[in-house]
This record gives C-alpha cells, structure tokens and sequence, in this order.
C-alpha cells in the first residue's frame, strides 16, 4: 500500500512567519531561528517540476539526508535539528549563499555533454583529453552553479563567482575545502556499500557568521551513484554503466523529446513509469544505507506532517 504522493502544501504551523515553495521543498520559516523543510513527492527535471507525484520520494529524500548530515557533522556545522516526521527535517535557519557547489569525480551527465561537444573546461576546471564517458578524473573537479530562483541554474567559474561578489575570497576557499570534505566523506561511506559517489552538490549558509551545510547531502536527486562491482569491466567494454541516481527519469525524458527547453512539452508519466522510479528512489535508499525501507503509508500524510510538527514545536 502506498500513500497518496505529496504533491503540494499549504501548512499554517504554530508560530510561523514564512513560506517558501521550491521545487521539492516547501520551507515554512518558524519565529526567527527555524525552518521546517517538508519534502514533498514533487520530483524535477531539467529544471522542470514534472506533473505526477511519486510515491514515497519524499520520505526517501529525507531519511538519506537526515543520515548523511548527521555523518559529516564533523566536518562542518549542519542545519538540521530534528526530523520528526518521515517528510520533514527541522533546523536552524540560514542566509543561504546563491551558490551549488557542485563536485565531479567521473565524466559523467552533465560534463560529459560539455565534453563531447568539445569543450575541455568547465567552470574553469580543466578536462583532459582522451576521456570516455563514465571515466574517473586524475583528481575530483568543482564546478559551482549559481542557484537561481526559477529557471535553470547556471555554470560559473570561480573568478566569476569573485568578480560578482557572490561570496569573499576566503569564503569561496573554505566552500572548495569542506566541498572536497564532505565529497571524500561520501566517497567512503558509498564505497562501504559496494557503491561509487560520481557527482554531487552541497549548497551551504550562513548562521551567527558561521558557514553551515543547508539543504540536503548525498540523496539519489543531488547525487549519483555507480554500482562498484562490474565498474571497470563495463568501462572496458564499453557497455553503459549500473547507476543508482535520477539520470534514467533524465534519459527517458530525453528520448521523449524533452530536456527542459523553449516550446517543448513534459511528456506525460504513466502509471508503470511512476512505480519504476518509486521503485528506484527505494532500492538507493537501502543500497545506500544498508537498511530496509519502511515508507509512512498514511492515507492523510498532510494530517500526519501537520501533527508531527505541531508536536515537536510544543515540546520545544
């Protein structure tokens, strides 16, 4: 049984002062040091919020996230306090920095476009030569992205990032260090579970002038894994690698005609496409953690968030 996906919200929590509707979260600022981050089944493409829901993304989203954060509090100060409800983490309010720090340790998805189109620099890192797709840097590359509220997010070098006074200097060389960090942090932990961490992105913020990781870390829609097993024996052969992420709903949206662009048109998701990618989201959840899923099937999972939250204020 699967509960109805979460596919929009309207919460009125105790003590709320604000709402913000992104493209899978919905963040309801609470007095003037809280957020609660309610993940919705919304899931995005291209820049594009696609039209159906999926079931149980959201708690997935969330039950990786709330892990990964919690293992790299070590390395930097995270956001997150709570996550008293499947669909909802809890944590301190941030000034966000405009900036996805994006790292790449393979030449895979988006760089490998850029490559094969010809290009050997990406957001002024270089790309050797002599690459094939799914082919591990010497070393990872940083490649930021302005975080754009509609739209598409753009790559960025970083002496555009300084010329534009986005962050410092010192604050940009702190973003590439604790990038690097958390990237080899997940690096490992993947590798634990016979996985390889390829690409991801962090987006960090600002709370009492302490940097802190925000947002979500290492999940199947900031990341993308590799099956470790069979790695090298697919690359020597050519064959196309055995990938836990959201690439394939990119693909099949791509061989569908559609890549987010001007007067093209979502094609519609069917029932058994919905249940493939639910199916997805599932077994990155227990690949990635080593546990088994147990997704809330609430028939009311609004009611069930509502009442979540309202606890845990009152307890506060």
């Amino acid at each position: 049984m699967k509960a109805p996906p979460i596919t929009k919200t309207d919460f009125h929590f105790t003590g709320q002062t604000s709402a913000y509707f992104g493209k899978v979260r919905d963040m309801y600022g609470i007095g003037g040091d809280l957020m609660v981050a309610v993940v919705s089944d919304r899931i995005s493409a291209f820049d594009v919020v696609m039209p159906r829901g999926i079931p149980f993304k959201g708690q997935v989203l969330n039950g990786v996230a709330a892990i990964f954060l919690d293992a790299v509090s070590d390395i930097i100060p995270t956001w997150k306090i709570a996550t008293p409800d499947p669909s909802v983490t809890i944590g301190y309010r941030c000034e966000p920095i405009r900036l996805e720090m994006v790292i790449r340790g393979y030449l895979t998805g988006h760089a490998w476009r850029e490559y094969s189109a010809g290009k050997r620099v990406i957001c002024g890192a270089e790309m050797p030569d002599g690459m094939k797709e799914h082919d591990p840097f010497p070393s990872p590359i940083i490649t930021p992205a302005t975080k754009a509220e509609e739209g598409h997010d753009e790559d960025i070098a970083p002496n555009d990032i300084l010329a534009r006074e986005i962050v410092s200097e010192e604050i940009y060389s702190e973003l590439e260090r604790v990038t690097r960090a958390l990237f080899a942090r997940g690096t490992e932990i993947a590798a634990k579970q016979g996985l390889i961490l390829v690409d991801t992105k962090y987006e960090f913020g600002v709370r009492n002038g302490k940097l802190m990781l925000i947002d979500e870390i290492h999940t199947p829609d900031s990341s993308r894994y590799f099956y470790a097993e069979g790695y090298q024996e697919r690359q020597d052969s050519g064959e196309p690698q055995k990938q836990l992420s959201k690439e394939f709903v990119r693909e099949w949206l791509m061989d569908h005609d559609f890549m987010g662009l001007e007067n093209q048109t979502v094609p519609h998701l069917d029932d058994a496409f919905v249940e493939l990618v639910s199916s997805r989201y599932i077994e990155l959840f227990e690949k990635l953690t080593g546990t088994t899923f147990h997704g809330d099937t609430s028939e009311d999972p609004l009611a069930r968030i509502n009442t979540s939250v309202e606890e845990w204020l009152s307890k506060r």
